[in-house]
């Protein structure tokens, strides 16, 4: 008789690149998304959402996309409808079509946030997985420098809303450093640059190079090095190098003395300093990977060297909505990650202690009395009170260390005596203090 083979048991591992929430971790998302919200409609945003489910064309269209992203990272098949979709991995162009659908009967300029969840194939690392949750802010229908300083305004709003700590404009005094450029900046950096030497350069080149430029931080020096020869040609990009992004011997601060879009971004600057947000620096090498920005573009990071790394990131992108038809749009906004956004508080110590709280638990003497202490949670709940009844058989002393474990305020043990009278004894936890009543004496 052949021993039957055993049946081997289903894994427990979750799919690569994304994570279970346990009760604890989904508090601190939770957190996370409350101060996101409550923050963004202290500055009148309104909420809005839509299907995790596009069509691929969304991400192709020229001037909509990043070519990393769309080549490399998305999650993209066919439907039984032989359509082309697509799990979204950013939110931008889905809210550009959103208010594009339905642009005649919208009134400018919006103010919305979403926090939708998001799916990107990356290769899983500290700050990076593959679904993610991230919050979207944009202000649309304003070309005013106004809607650019409210959108960086709102974002570094939202970290001191958790409790980081900003001092004036030195980063070493600070948690986080808002880091801005203009994405024009570039291109007419490096035109400037090539001229001083009579050499020309494309429009292709330049866009191919400030990709090239957003993902420096990603490769090996080497490996950005034969990329820029591979897009401008060996005489060229050492031209480049020695006057750019290796500017020791360059004449980078003279170039940029005499751009227009720099000087406006020193007034960008000096507006945000006059609203308090003095923590901001100009860095030309900012690029922001999206075709689709057009003018303001910035970053925050971390200024821990235990996390240094970028946590949010946004622009202005004037012409997106305009891939639908009809006129422009103009448009500026941001993302910011719930992953990098847990990364930061823990590294700062500014999760708050005891996020999951219950207000009483009750423990029935006996299991018989299980019933009458579920009618008492019945009243203290329509109080507007969290309370739960233990149902483990146990003593009582093992029934108060899963209420302290599980962080309840109080107990309420249930007896006999108790059941009889209708005098029940709350003990506060934390105090040990204790006062006695009936269930509506001890809610008031």
């Amino acid at each position: 008789m052949k021993q039957e083979a055993k049946k081997q048991a289903l894994s427990t591992e979750s799919y690569k690149g994304v994570r279970d929430f346990y009760p604890e971790d989904l508090a601190i998302q939770r957190y996370i998304f409350d101060t996101w919200a409550k923050t963004a409609e202290s500055f009148g945003f309104e909420r809005y959402d839509a299907s995790v489910l596009e069509p691929s064309e969304l991400y192709k269209a020229k001037g909509a996309q990043n070519e990393e992203m769309v080549n490399e990272q998305t999650y993209t098949f066919i439907d039984k409808g032989d359509r082309e979709v697509t799990l979204r991995p950013e939110m931008t162009p889905t809210v550009a079509r959103m208010v594009a659908g339905k642009r005649r009967e919208l009134t400018f300029p919006l103010r919305w946030y979403s926090i939708p969840n998001l799916f990107r194939y990356e290769r899983p690392q500290r700050g990076r997985v593959r679904e993610h949750w991230q919050l979207n802010a944009d202000i649309f229908g304003s070309n005013s420098e106004m809607a650019d300083v409210e959108i960086i305004l709102l974002a570094s709003a939202i970290l001191k809303g958790f409790g980081a700590k900003v001092k004036g404009s030195d980063a070493k005094e600070s948690d986080f450093e808002i880091v801005i450029n203009a994405r024009k900046i570039i291109p007419e950096i490096i035109r400037a640059i090539l001229r001083r030497e009579n050499f020309d350069a494309i429009d292709e080149e330049i866009g191919k190079f400030t990709r090239l430029l957003d993902r420096r931080n990603k490769m090996p020096q080497d490996d950005f090095d034969t990329q820029c020869i591979q897009i401008f040609g060996e005489a060229r990009a050492k031209i480049v190098k020695a006057n750019f992004y290796n500017a020791e011997a360059g004449n980078l601060t003279e170039i940029m003395a005499e751009l227009e879009s720099v000087r406006d971004l020193r007034l960008l600057t000096e507006k945000l300093k006059v609203l308090g947000v003095e923590n901001v620096r100009h860095d030309s090498e900012l690029a922001r990977g999206f075709d689709y920005y057009t003018g303001t573009i910035f970053e925050i990071f971390d200024t821990n060297p235990d996390n240094r790394r970028s946590l949010l990131g946004g622009g202005r992108y004037d012409n997106l909505i305009g891939l639908f038809g009809g006129d422009p749009i103009p448009a500026v906004g941001f993302g910011m990650g719930d992953v990098t956004m847990r990364d930061f508080l823990e590294t700062h110590d500014l999760l708050p202690k005891n996020l999951q709280t219950i207000d009483i638990a009750l423990i029935p003497m006996k299991q018989e009395y299980a019933l009458e202490a579920e009618k008492i949670a019945q009243t203290i709940r329509t109080a507007g009170k969290k309370a739960y009844v233990s149902l483990a058989d146990k003593k009582v002393g093992d029934h108060i260390k899963q209420a302290e474990a599980r962080n309840a305020q109080s107990i309420i043990v249930i007896g006999e005596e108790e059941i009889t009278s209708g005098i029940f004894t709350l003990k506060t936890l934390a105090s040990g203090s204790e006062i006695k009543g009936t269930i509506s004496d001890l809610l008031k």
